[in-house]
């Protein structure tokens, strides 16, 4: 239990340490603004390009742990489409928002920052990999989702305009860029290994604290019932489902590993940005993003007590 204390605890100090400076003053919005396009596009595509040179990929990649990650995120996401036909009173927006903060994680800050801390050099490089699929079908979930629930006449400009951006995120290029620089066989000069490394290491602490910055709790209080019911859908039922298919598929604990930690990963800030673009209920989504992420230090310990108690 020792390792899951010095892995959770510090990244939620971070985390406070962030919402703190932004009610003092430290962190405007502005900064904030700023430092999450520098974080998003260059510290954590490099964190997961370096990770992935080095890594062995033809020993590392499972790709059962793919088919897993899919099978459990559709798995949840039937459940919220069931859960939502139940409502008795229909509301699109409300809807939409909920199904897709139920399935859509905070994979680059929260997931992979766990997985540094937590995991072994490969269980890192591994989790580096798993993260541009996950990405790709959280997206893609959550637009197809708010689609749905919140737009009337077929495929909308806003889906296709939110669509792109997704297959050209930075961290799922990085990913694949890494993959195919691996495959070549090329060596990475030690300046450029140096340069990756320096820059990398902006990505996850400065991730945390803009996390921090993000968190409403005045939205919280007010959609806290709708919140709830969220973060039991992304914190414990998603990651529960991954890891019943995995221990009924066989799949060892070193191998599942980085794939229930990034599933087990609080609802992502970018399904707000989702939420305003195409109509969802943007006041859920940030209260879902702040109580997931508050929670996700409970949670996270209980997945990764579990996990200890498995190696």
């Amino acid at each position: 239990m020792g390792k899951v204390i010095t892995t959770i605890i510090p990244i939620f100090m971070l985390i406070m340490l962030g919402a703190g400076a932004r009610r003092f003053g430290f962190m405007k919005s502005d900064f904030v603004a700023a430092a999450n396009r520098l974080v998003f596009y260059l510290a954590i595509p490099a964190l997961v390009f370096r990770a992935l040179t080095k890594a062995s990929l033809r020993t590392e990649f499972d790709p059962w742990s793919v088919l897993m990650m899919v099978v459990a995120v559709i798995f949840v996401v039937a459940l919220t489409v069931l859960y939502n036909r139940r409502r008795s009173v229909a509301d699109g927006p409300l809807s939409g928002t909920f199904a897709q903060a139920s399935i859509h994680g905070n994979l680059g800050y929260i997931g992979l920052a766990v997985a540094f801390y937590y995991l072994d050099e490969s269980g890192f490089a591994r989790a580096s990999m798993l993260v541009g699929f996950l990405m790709i079908l959280q997206n893609l979930f959550g637009v197809v989702l708010l689609q749905y629930y919140c737009c009337e006449n077929g495929v909308s400009r806003k889906a296709r305009d939110l669509l792109v951006p997704v297959l050209l995120n930075p961290v799922i290029l990085a990913a694949l860029s890494g993959i195919v620089f691996n495959l070549s066989g090329l060596a990475m000069p030690q300046v450029g290994d140096r340069f990756l490394l320096i820059l990398s290491g902006l990505a996850l602490p400065m991730g945390l604290l803009l996390i921090g910055a993000t968190i409403s709790l005045a939205l919280l209080r007010q959609w806290l019932p709708q919140a709830l019911l969220v973060a039991f859908f992304k914190l414990f039922l998603l990651p529960a489902a991954a890891l019943l298919l995995f221990r009924l598929t066989g799949v060892d604990e070193l191998t599942f590993a980085p794939a229930l930690i990034l599933l087990a990963a609080p609802t992502a800030t970018l399904t707000y940005v989702m939420a305003r673009e195409m109509g969802g209920h943007v006041d859920l989504a940030v209260a879902s993003v702040s109580l997931t992420t508050i929670l996700s230090a409970f949670s996270y310990a209980l997945w990764l007590g579990l996990l200890e108690k498995s190696f």
